[in-house]
């Protein structure tokens, strides 16, 4: 009825389609948008009476997270040992303009702030803090209005005199919260249960893997190959069980995604043995304390576990999908299938990998070319590690794709003699 009346009312209301000819009237009138947004609302409650009971919980927890959420992050200043500083006005004071010998040219600004302190035994006094940044923005940015900062206040300042202090960062965690909870409203849309679960592995994965650093840095004497390498099963484990569940598909995705990593893995050390590990350069990670190889090797065990997990249960589930269409699919039918499947997406996760590695060293390699270094130079210093990452995280992908089509018929071939 009310998709009726709809149509009805855009078809005989001259206003909306001929523009202001009745009496001077808007192209779109207030009844139009008041019967959008009734026809909107009348959707969405009608959607929500067809809920059970079940959804409307789950929908009204998750309401509840975010305003608490929400709410927590807005007021949560005494929960930081740090003073936060809320900037409540502004003042450019200065601008230079600089060119150095390459020619690149920026310009620098000092800007006054006065700040309101949120937190702390000089809660709700002003501080008076000096900031000075660039257009280029490499290392500093413009605060504005609203804007809350980590600040150091002055100690040696006179007892009646203002408050002077440095700023030492952003607070951020606004801006996190965010980020954080479109992406979990984006998996509850799209995967709904199976989007629930995603977060819960990806929060629990966050949590092992904090916890698998803590112990390595708190017991001198552990591996750190071994954590990493106890971390990736249980990643592997949980999070396959998690978003897939108790079958033979989720067994077969387990096994073939533990077996490309660590083959990769051995692969990629023993050419690095071979080669003496010559072209790699381990500049940027020498001021780690722990032997800087195997933080290396413990990064690319982890980093190619996410790529190699992703082409497993591809392939997995296209191979049960299709004896699950045709439970009489000839063995010979099912494997064409699978190298097929195989092909098509392992140029596009070899690439994907490719990019997501090289994508960071993009701000250095813009740095380092535009004080006139040389090119082979300032490849071989940012891209040597990511080079060597993608290519043993493409060296999985590659071993997965048969891996994971011989496990998944191997289940399958189970899962007849059963019958």
């Amino acid at each position: 009825m009310t998709r009726d009346f709809l149509v009805a009312y855009l078809w005989t209301e001259p206003s909306i389609i001929r523009k202001g000819e009745q009496e001077n009237r808007p192209p779109v009138s207030l009844d139009f948008i008041s019967i959008i947004g009734g026809f909107f609302l009348n959707v969405i409650v009608n959607k929500f009476i067809k809920m059970g009971y079940k959804h409307i919980s789950l929908y009204t927890i998750i309401a509840l997270c975010f305003v608490a959420s929400v709410s927590f992050v807005n007021h949560n200043y005494s929960f930081y040992e740090h003073p936060i500083a809320k900037v409540i006005k502004t003042n450019l004071e200065d601008t230079t303009e600089m060119n150095d010998m390459y020619q690149n040219e920026d310009r620098l600004f000092t800007q006054r702030i006065i700040a309101e302190l949120k937190n702390g035994e000089e809660k709700g006094q002003l501080i008076h803090l000096t900031n000075e940044y660039s257009s280029s923005g490499a290392y500093d940015q413009e605060y504005h209005i609203g804007n809350e900062l980590f600040v150091s206040i002055d100690t040696n300042t006179e007892e009646n005199s203002d408050l002077a202090g440095t700023i030492k960062d952003v607070k951020r965690d606004k801006y996190v919260l965010i980020v954080a909870w479109i992406f979990i409203l984006t998996l509850l849309i799209v995967g709904k249960k199976q989007g629930l679960f995603s977060i819960i592995s990806l929060a629990f994965n966050a949590v092992l893997l904090s916890y698998a650093l803590d112990v390595y840095l708190s017991t001198s004497g552990t591996s750190l190959l071994l954590i990493c390498g106890i971390s990736v099963i249980l990643f592997t484990v949980i999070s396959l069980l998690l978003v897939n569940g108790f079958n033979e598909k989720t067994y077969s995705a387990i096994v073939a995604t533990l077996l490309g990593t660590f083959i990769s893995l051995f692969i990629t050390y023993l050419v690095m043995w071979l080669t003496s590990e010559k072209g790699l350069r381990y500049e940027e990670m020498q001021f780690v304390t722990s032997p800087y190889r195997m933080v290396f090797m413990a990064g690319l065990f982890v980093g190619s576990l996410g790529a190699v997990m992703d082409v497993a249960i591809t392939m997995s589930s296209s191979i049960f999908g299709l004896y699950e269409k045709n439970n009489h699919i000839p063995v010979k039918a099912l494997k064409a299938s699978g190298l097929e499947i195989g092909k098509d997406i392992m140029g596009t996760m070899t690439n994907i990998l490719f990019f997501a590695y090289i994508s960071g060293s993009i701000p250095m390699l813009i740095l380092y070319l535009k004080n006139a270094t040389p090119l082979m130079f300032t490849l071989s210093m940012n891209l040597s590690l990511e080079l060597a990452r993608a290519l043993a995280g493409g060296i999985g992908i590659v071993l997965t794709i048969p891996i994971g089509l011989y496990t998944s018929l191997f289940f399958i071939n189970r899962k007849r003699v059963r019958k």
